[in-house]
């Protein structure tokens, strides 16, 4: 095992996590901005507004895109696997 295999390695999870996780992040994120627009124009300082559809949002994305994580963790796990079988003793 090189250094090189190991830096391999090491990027394609961080790839991996960096696709499943920005889907993720980043709806939390522009529903959390909608909210705050909305609650600064109405003036209402409701923090249950902020956290119940933020929560819902992101578990019907989470929801939604399972089939897609799935597929690319199944990727990056058949690769390392193949990887694991095809190095020498």
């Amino acid at each position: 095992m090189t250094t090189d295999f190991v830096v391999y390695i090491g990027r394609e999870a961080l790839m991996t996590t960096m696709y499943i996780l920005l889907p993720i992040l980043g709806t939390g994120m522009i529903i959390g901005l909608l909210i705050g627009v909305f609650q600064a124009t109405t003036q209402i300082n409701e923090m249950t507004l902020t956290f119940v559809p933020k929560i819902v949002i992101v578990f019907l994305v989470i929801f939604l895109l399972m089939p897609w994580f799935l597929d690319l963790l199944l990727g990056f796990t058949t690769e390392i696997f193949n990887f694991i079988a095809t190095m020498p003793h």
